[in-house]
């Protein structure tokens, strides 16, 4: 498993060359303390992802491809989110509601107001998230049992797809010069690789580093 997911990330080398920062070590070993919240957060986030690509689809239906693209993106995140909670069913992982993590959030404030500027922003932001998701199964899967193990390493290339994609559209739409974009680009992936690695109370499947509180390990 280990040999196969590492010649799976060496496929998508774009995803770790994006990514401001790797996830913390101490990230993976919660992970692997807290499987439950790890499943019942990637449901969530799976669909999110769905809400995300077809609230783009609403806002802007004037922009075929991304039309095309997000009602394609929309339904294979709620397929994911079906196999996800399949196998907390399976699993014996307890449906229970979970506070949102800062990482979305985060990065939603930092988007323009005016167009084109905001697509981008929301473009530039997916691809980010879609990204570190597919940097995050690929660290995981060969540390967690072999069924989880299994599912999370054939939602790497989806993922690493999903962030090629978003990353397409936001330099389509893109209406500057190639040094605005990517200073723009630059501008999230600090953002975002301090979302990922600084301390974070809150373990969730984008947190940053875990903490502990009072003792007791965030939950």
């Amino acid at each position: 498993m280990a040999t196969m997911m590492s010649n799976a990330l060496v496929g998508v080398p774009e995803v770790t060359a994006f990514l401001g920062a790797a996830t913390p070590p101490e990230w993976v070993s919660e992970a692997l303390k807290q499987p439950d919240i790890l499943l019942l957060d990637h449901a969530n986030c799976e669909l999110k992802a769905a809400s995300t690509a077809l609230s783009l689809m609403f806002r802007y239906p004037r922009h075929s491809k991304l039309v095309y693209r997000m009602s394609r993106l929309a339904r294979e995140e709620l397929r994911h989110f079906e196999q996800v909670r399949a196998l907390m069913e399976k699993r014996g992982t307890a449906e229970r509601p979970l506070t949102a993590s800062r990482y979305a959030a985060g990065l939603r404030k930092l988007v323009r107001k005016t167009e084109p500027d905001a697509i981008v922003d929301m473009l530039i932001i997916g691809a980010f998230i879609e990204a570190r998701s597919a940097e995050r199964f690929a660290v995981l899967a060969p540390k967690l049992d072999a069924e989880l193990g299994r599912f999370y390493a054939g939602l790497l290339a989806a993922e690493a797809r999903h962030f090629e994609q978003y990353l397409d559209l936001a330099v389509e739409y893109h209406a500057g010069s190639e040094a605005e974009l990517e200073q723009r680009i630059e501008l999230y992936r600090n953002a975002e690789a301090a979302l990922c690695c600084d301390p974070d109370p809150q373990f969730r499947f984008h947190s940053g580093m875990p903490v502990m509180q009072e003792g007791h390990q965030a939950r």
